[in-house]
């Protein structure tokens, strides 16, 4: 099992800058990925970025690429996400995920069901 933790929700202006941490704890040497899922008023959870473990490779949704980052600290078992030009529909509840199953192509972990681990989530509410 892995525990996992954010940190790092607030209210900003469009325009802003915010980051988000989720700190992970447990069986944290079973993690292939991490990644971040959104979910909005009324909206279904959505991918936002993930991050292979291991190798640090990346992939984005389209809405956020070049705005958002997701990073790890493999000492701290944390991974972050660096979100700037917030915009107002980035408004949402964001999740942190941790995967425990190995894929080869890293957009497999787009999809929400081959995480095995979720966070309990942190209000970003970005006004315009």
């Amino acid at each position: 099992q892995v525990q996992l933790v954010e940190s790092g929700g607030g209210l900003v202006q469009a325009g802003d800058s915010l980051r988000l941490s989720c700190a992970a704890s447990g069986r944290t040497f079973t993690m292939y990925a991490m990644g971040w899922f959104r979910q909005a008023p009324g909206k279904e959870r959505e991918f936002v970025t993930t991050i292979t473990w291991r190798g640090g490779n990346t992939y984005y949704a389209d809405s956020v690429k070049g705005r958002f980052t997701i990073s790890r600290d493999k000492s701290k078992n944390t991974v972050y996400l660096q979100m700037n030009n917030l915009k107002p529909e980035d408004t949402a509840v964001y999740y942190c995920a941790a995967s425990l199953l190995d894929y080869r192509h890293i957009n497999y972990y787009t999809t929400a069901s081959r995480y095995g681990s979720w966070g309990q989530g942190t209000q970003v509410t970005v006004s315009s």
